[in-house]
């Protein structure tokens, strides 16, 4: 007697169907890596070789016509030290730190204007920079 096999697995393999979940991918990465602007303000940065990275930190960023931004929100000169102590305030961490992120043409006076912050309010500051 012989018996036939009822179920045929076919062996070829539809790969369409795994294309098009892979383009949906492509065009969801693509359009999320547009939107994430960390450093939202353009400054150039000096260069150097070290590195220290600060957890919960607050950026203070100034530009090349000496303007004063807190996280991303510009203040004016005699607000910064409000405004900065409110910012470090806010981030609740048991040792503050500031991210100075200084424009290499910007003058040095309105770099020590934050930098004299740090030991007044017993803030810890990391001056950034650009890798060489």
């Amino acid at each position: 007697m012989k018996l036939k096999q009822t179920n045929k697995v076919d062996p070829l393999f539809q790969m369409s169907s795994l294309t098009d979940i892979i383009f949906l991918l492509l065009i969801f990465f693509m359009l999320t890596s547009t939107l994430v602007a960390p450093n939202a303000i353009q400054v150039n940065l000096p260069s150097a070789t070290g590195q220290t990275i600060a957890s919960q930190s607050v950026f203070v960023t100034i530009n090349e016509v000496n303007e004063f931004f807190v996280n991303d929100e510009q203040v004016f000169s005699d607000q910064l030290e409000v405004s900065l102590v409110n910012a470090m305030n806010a981030t609740g961490e048991s040792d503050p730190t500031i991210v100075l992120r200084a424009d290499k043409r910007t003058s040095h006076e309105a770099v020590i204007d934050v930098l004299k912050l740090g030991p007044k309010y017993d803030f810890k500051v990391i001056l950034a920079t650009a890798p060489e």
